[in-house]
């Protein structure tokens, strides 16, 4: 009997699979607006209000609410496949931004700014949706999929990378509310191509016959580490913001942002082309909490943006590798068919900890300073360290 053959890895090869590009393709399109959401909200409301505080809670309120029902959208995508859950809940989160986009416009009462930005509670985890189908499609290729997990995060941040930019560009050359508009647009669109690919969809369970993922080892300190880390990335962006525009270049806060994103998909590339058998998760948590201190100290003590800017490109280095680490841990633990509940469940952690952060970060640059505000993501970090370490849950290596 000859030998198995090796296992084939690298990014090229997951786009030689059927149907890889097309739904790759079709994600990324939808996903790019994940990154001009916040961005554009916070700036649309913060210069029609004039309030970062408001700005700060009224997103967190979206996210919050998005944390709630994330978790229910994807056991109904686990249950009734991504196509036929996906795409309604997609349109009831565009019709929430447009109608933020017209309270905003017409200068409607507060309170509505809050429920209409609930109402893009209904997007779906699009990277989830994704991630999902490469689990599907490498199921029996544990280093493809880790390659394909660690491509999906840098996917994720050129999102963040590119969204931001495109937010600011929208709303400053065009009309504040450019950009919740063109988010919009790009999210319905994308998200009709995505699950027009029916090849490549895993097939539903209408009976899971697998446990809740949060009664599954591992899987609540690795919750707990999520939220944290959401409050890392919620308090930069909103902290972020206010510093660009207390000195004077608002219009160059998403070009900043764009850095941090920028850092962490180069390192998440080359993290995702190599074998990680040797990395553990505390220590990707270790790399972040120390190099969330860069940018404080560029704020507080260089009181430049380009020094700023330096800072978090170096900052972002440790996002993605944490991550992946992070998520493919997620993989190993939940069961099969419930897999998009499970991954589904730490975004809500994940947003959970940004809508905190968001609010957090939004109190301490208006009451304090935005760059005395730039210790709520080191702190952040640091808990998720913590946690970690505490519970023995950075103990576990990234991969099988």
């Amino acid at each position: 009997m000859s030998p198995p053959a090796p296992q084939t890895t690298g990014y090229r090869y997951l786009f030689t699979l059927p149907g890889a590009r097309r739904f790759t393709a079709g994600n990324l399109l939808a996903r790019l607006p994940v990154g001009m959401f916040s961005v554009s909200a916070v700036v649309m409301i913060a210069g029609s209000r004039g309030s970062y505080a408001l700005a700060g809670a009224v997103t967190a309120t979206g996210l919050a609410a998005t944390a709630v029902a994330g978790p229910l959208l994807a056991r109904l995508v686990d249950r009734h496949g991504q196509a036929r859950i996906a795409l309604p809940a997609t349109v009831v989160s565009v019709l929430g931004s447009l109608a933020l986009l017209l309270c905003v416009r017409y200068d409607a009462p507060g309170w509505t700014l809050f429920a209409a930005y609930a109402g893009t509670a209904a997007t779906p985890n699009i990277g989830g949706l994704s991630r999902a189908r490469w689990t599907h499609l490498l199921r029996d290729e544990p280093g493809a999929l880790h390659t394909a997990n660690a491509f999906e995060q840098a996917a994720d941040e050129l999102c963040f990378m590119l969204g931001p930019v495109l937010a600011s560009f929208l709303t400053g050359t065009f009309f504040p509310e450019a950009g919740t508009l063109a988010a919009a647009v790009l999210l319905l669109a994308g998200m009709l191509l995505f699950t027009a690919q029916r090849a490549t969809e895993p097939p539903p369970t209408p009976r899971s016959q697998g446990p809740s993922p949060l009664r599954s080892p591992g899987i609540p300190p690795l919750l707990a580490c999520f939220t944290a880390t959401g409050a890392v990335f919620g308090s930069m962006e909103v902290v972020t913001i206010a510093y660009a525009d207390a000195q004077g270049h608002r219009a160059a806060a998403g070009a900043v942002l764009a850095l941090q994103a920028a850092g962490s998909c180069a390192a998440g590339l080359a993290y995702g082309a190599r074998k990680p058998e040797s990395v553990r998760f505390s220590w990707c948590l270790a790399a972040m909490a120390a190099l969330m201190t860069l940018p404080w100290a560029a704020a507080g003590l260089a009181g430049s943006l380009w020094a700023l800017a330096a800072a978090l490109l170096v900052a972002g280095m440790a996002t993605a590798p944490t991550m992946v680490t992070a998520m493919t841990l997620v993989q190993n633990r939940t069961p099969a068919d419930r897999l998009n509940e499970g991954m589904s469940l730490m975004v809500t952690g994940l947003l959970t900890g940004i809508a905190s952060g968001s609010a957090a970060g939004g109190w301490a640059a208006e009451h304090l300073s935005p760059a005395s505000a730039y210790a709520i993501p080191v702190a952040a970090a640091t808990v998720a360290l913590g946690v970690a370490s505490l519970t023995r849950t950075g103990g576990v290596r990234g991969t099988p």
